[in-house]
Parts: C-alpha cells; structure tokens; sequence
C-alpha cells in the first residue's frame, strides 16, 4: 500500500493563502456531503443537459430543497452549469462541468475500491452490530 506523505502535502497546503486555504475547506467538505458525489454521477452519466425533475429521479431519496441546495453548491463551485431558458413556464438545465468531470475521474477509484471491499465493510458493521449498537441506516425513507 501506498504512503502518504503527509510533510509534502502540508507543504502545498501551506502555500496557500488564507482566502485559497477556506476555499479548499470548503469545496471539500462540498464533496463530502450526502447527495453531491450522487448528483454529480447522475449529470456525468447523462451527457446532455437535465430538467431538474430529471435530476431528481436520478438521485433516489433526495428531497426537492435538498437537490435545490445541493445543485446551487455546485453551480457556485463550477462543477455544474446551469441555464435558464426565458420561457413560459420557465425551463431550466443543468450539466456537469468539465471541472466537475475531472473530480468524478479522481473519486472513481474510491467508488471502485469501496466495491471491491464491501465483504470487510459488512463484517466490520456486524461486528459493531455485534456488540449491540443499532444501525442507523436501516430506518426505510420517507415516500417522495
């Protein structure tokens, strides 16, 4: 297995200013939250502009305020497009960036080895399970 190196990556994180330190903060924590890795996935896998109603069928479980804010995010991170069509009613579409394309060719690899080790996820949860914790995930979701 691969090392980091942690002094190297400190030292170009050090080179940052402080306005370029909270953008990379806050883009990363972007990322990591519930419905952005998701929605980014459905808009590459498209390859053309969606309707946001397309968007939401794609992200199963995602609230209609949840996809607003999450698309907004991205827009304002340049990993989507979005364009508003002056029509009646309005029609708007959104697309995946090539920024965004670029993030999705870097995380593919954590989807992929997440995959390939699900067997040691299951176990270390029943193990956890095991011990009398309760699993949170497994409450069904509200109807849409």
């Amino acid at each position: 297995m691969k090392k980091i190196d942690w002094d190297a990556a400190n030292a170009i994180c050090d080179k940052l200013s402080a306005e370029q330190d909270v953008l990379v903060r806050e883009i990363v924590t972007q990322i990591s939250e519930k419905w952005t890795l998701w929605t980014m996935s459905v808009l590459a896998q498209a390859g053309t502009p969606m309707r946001f109603s397309r968007v939401m069928e794609g992200v199963e479980g995602i609230s209609q305020k949840s996809l607003t804010k999450t698309l907004r995010q991205l827009e304002r991170g340049g990993l989507v497009t979005r364009v508003v069509f002056p029509e009646v009613p309005p029609r708007v579409e959104y697309q995946i960036t090539k920024l965004g394309e670029e993030l999705l060719v870097q995380l593919h690899p954590v989807w992929l080895w997440t995959v390939a080790n699900v067997k040691r996820f299951e176990a270390a949860r029943s193990k956890y399970h095991g011990e009398g914790r309760k699993n949170p995930w497994t409450t069904p979701r509200a109807p849409r």
